[in-house]
């Protein structure tokens, strides 16, 4: 017989993270003590949604934050490529059971099987979140994030109670920056 044994999957991923980071020689840095700030929002997008992803990912980097996503296209993709841009790390919390569907801008890609259910691991590993614009995953992203008391920033995403607004990607990642400071994560 098989017995059941728990997983703590936040603390195995990072220190998957750990591990695999101290031989990176991709680029970017991170550290235990980074903080990690998702970028969430639909799979597919247009140029100036891209153009607010991009511009977030590096406002991240720029910020010395890891940031966490998804790991495929669309706001995702353009999100990475921007931190990328800036030197930055990139971690990508994948639905499917293979790390080579990760984007091409991901430095640590994480294979969960899990389908959109790893939209919650995506919200556990944040200290805090930032939505550009989004569908219906976006919205269960957020949801999440809200539930687990995290920091929610909105960049043209949905109008809802508890998701702060923000009018630009730099604003975006002060106000979620800030929260973290403040909630000490």
């Amino acid at each position: 017989m098989f017995r059941k044994k728990s997983i703590n999957v936040k603390q195995l991923a990072i220190e998957v993270s750990v591990d695999m980071v101290l031989s990176c020689e991709r680029g970017g840095t991170l550290d235990r003590h980074s903080y990690y700030v998702a970028v969430v929002g639909a799979s597919e997008c247009d140029n100036d949604v891209a153009c607010l992803a991009e511009s977030t990912g590096k406002s991240i980097a720029r910020a010395g934050a890891v940031l966490v996503c998804g790991g495929l296209g669309g706001v995702m993709e353009a999100a990475a490529r921007g931190a990328k841009q800036e030197g930055g790390f990139t971690i990508g919390l994948l639905p499917g059971v293979s790390r080579m569907t990760a984007n091409r801008y991901i430095d640590l890609p994480i294979a969960t099987g899990l389908g959109h259910f790893r939209n919650f691991l995506i919200a556990q590993t944040a200290d805090a979140l930032i939505a550009v614009t989004g569908k219906y995953g976006t919205l269960s992203e957020l949801a999440m994030g809200l539930t687990l008391g995290k920091t929610v920033v909105g960049l043209g995403s949905w109008d809802i109670e508890g998701v702060v607004s923000a009018s630009s990607p730099e604003e975006a990642v002060r106000l979620a920056i800030t929260s973290i400071k403040r909630e000490g994560s």
